[in-house]
């Protein structure tokens, strides 16, 4: 089989279904955005974050390829089996954030993104997570899809932010806070 089809060389590309849509649809963008999501991470993951960390960024990226798939697919098309993100997977993402950011000092002023190759990666992931929320909220605000994967990637953005805060505290690397231009 060749990796090739030549079926998009005119601009169109083909959701679950069959159904055949523009390239630049707020869908693909979606779903384009989650698979640059999920290659971030990939990246965080050939760092050898500490075991934890790989651990909930393996689930994660499981997550995200059901998430792709779920804004590959129009709602008229989805099946019950397809496996769709549900509330557990973002009680799961609380539940996680609960644990890592329990052992951190709190937060009393805004940081900066870097510390660890591991942290500034997460912090990398985050804001590409942050865009893709962006896409997809026009889907929802459309009625293309549901709740479930917004909310998802909003809290996901959170559970970065708090594992690259994680990775920097296992590695010893101290965070820089932001200071103002009123307070150089």
């Amino acid at each position: 089989m060749k990796i090739y089809t030549k079926t998009g060389d005119k601009g169109k590309t083909s959701l679950f279904g069959g159904t055949r849509v523009e390239k630049d649809t707020r869908r693909i963008e979606a779903y384009g955005s989650v698979d640059e999501l999920n290659s971030q991470i990939g990246v965080v993951r050939s760092l050898n974050p500490p075991g934890e960390i790989d651990k909930v960024l393996s689930e994660i990226q499981n997550d995200l390829f059901v998430l792709g798939a779920d804004l590959a697919t129009p709602a008229a098309k989805q099946r019950k089996k397809m496996g769709l993100l549900e509330a557990r997977h973002v009680e799961n993402l609380e539940r996680t954030i609960d644990h890592m950011d329990g052992s951190l000092e709190p937060l009393t002023k805004f940081i900066l993104p870097g510390g660890s190759r591991v942290g500034a990666e997460l912090h990398r992931a985050r804001t590409v997570c942050r865009r893709t929320e962006r896409v997809v909220v026009g889907l929802l605000r459309k009625g293309d899809i549901g709740t479930t994967p917004f909310v998802y990637l909003n809290r996901l953005s959170d559970l970065l932010f708090v594992l690259a805060r994680y990775a920097n505290k296992l590695s010893g690397v101290g965070e820089v806070q932001w200071t103002s231009n009123n307070s150089r």
